[in-house]
């Protein structure tokens, strides 16, 4: 009897504590001119007091409609509709949006995809951030350090309950790092009885991050970026041109026949002078591109913000 009892709790319990642990994402926007504004997603405000600099935790939906509603009231609002809170292969992460002013109309405000981070359970966001948690947090270990689990490690945890007399039984379970126990009283029988559960649990799935492992290929059909000494042959050739039109035109060439990295697309983009050439070069390498979510990095080739822009608008345009 006792024994389906404790069974029937440990399943119980570890049921309850999985369902608690669904994968979220988390939301970032700030302002780049400092103008105060309300969120409003999915039509709930999320913040009472106008912000610059706003950190939305725990959203549990792959997309939101989303408004901004400025301070300044002369600041026309934004609306943005399935604003995405996933990479390309739908997993949640922590994205940051920027808020700026169009450069054509000073009323105009624009919200524009600004970068996206795997979502870390230790990330501590700045200071000068305002942190909102959506709905119901998740429940933080408080005082003892919790290791951080590593895809394919299984952890076990072995309780033995020995019970004199036939007053109680109690188990002690570990699950995902959160201890839970649970005390079930047994008036019906008598005698010693020595009860052991043993908890094997494999942590894989959506839950589990091996920061270690390399990124996956994604883009370019699945194919793999070209090899440093083919890439530094290709690299090469495209500086011995002699004029820069030329140079991009054997650039384009290189790149249409090959799948490139992030890093391998700068270096080919920093052989330019003119950024009308760099921005040129940098929205037509986008397709051939095997780590799309990590385009971001090109906005450092680039002096003028509204380059960085035009780029950015580019590559939300094509997701």
């Amino acid at each position: 009897m006792i024994r389906k009892i404790t069974f029937s709790a440990l399943l119980l319990i570890t049921s309850l504590s999985y369902a608690q642990l669904g994968p979220v994402g988390h939301l970032t926007i700030f302002s780049e001119d400092g103008d105060k504004f309300t969120l409003i997603l999915n039509g709930e405000v999320i913040n009472d007091v106008p912000q610059t600099n706003l950190r939305v935790e725990d959203l549990n939906q792959p997309y939101y409609n989303a408004k901004i509603k400025f301070e300044d009231k002369t600041l026309m609002d934004i609306t943005k509709n399935n604003l995405m809170l996933t990479d390309v292969d739908g997993v949640f992460a922590d994205v940051t949006y920027k808020i700026k002013r169009d450069k054509n109309n000073k009323t105009k405000m624009k919200l524009n995809y600004f970068s996206s981070i795997p979502v870390q359970p230790d990330f501590i966001p700045p200071s000068n951030v305002h942190v909102i948690h959506y709905g119901q947090p998740r429940p933080v270990p408080v005082a003892v350090p919790v290791q951080q689990p590593v895809r394919g490690v299984t952890q076990t945890t072995t309780t033995t309950t020995t019970q004199t007399g036939g007053a109680s039984v109690g188990v002690g379970v570990n699950v995902g790092g959160v201890n839970m126990g649970v005390t079930i009283n047994d008036n019906m029988g008598g005698g010693a009885v020595t009860q052991t559960t043993t908890t094997t649990t494999t942590v894989g799935g959506s839950h589990a991050i091996d920061y270690d492992a390399p990124a996956p290929v994604r883009g370019c059909n699945g194919r793999s970026c070209m090899t440093p000494a083919n890439f530094n042959a290709a690299l090469a050739t495209i500086k011995k041109q002699s004029f820069e039109d030329t140079q991009l035109k054997t650039a384009k060439q290189v790149i249409a026949a090959n799948c490139l990295n992030v890093d391998q697309i700068i270096q080919i983009a920093n052989t330019f002078s003119f950024e009308d050439n760099k921005l040129e070069f940098a929205k037509f390498a986008y397709d051939y591109c095997i780590e799309p979510r990590n385009y971001f990095k090109l906005n450092g080739i680039f002096s003028f913000s509204s380059n960085v822009d035009e780029l950015s608008d580019y590559v939300q345009s094509r997701q």
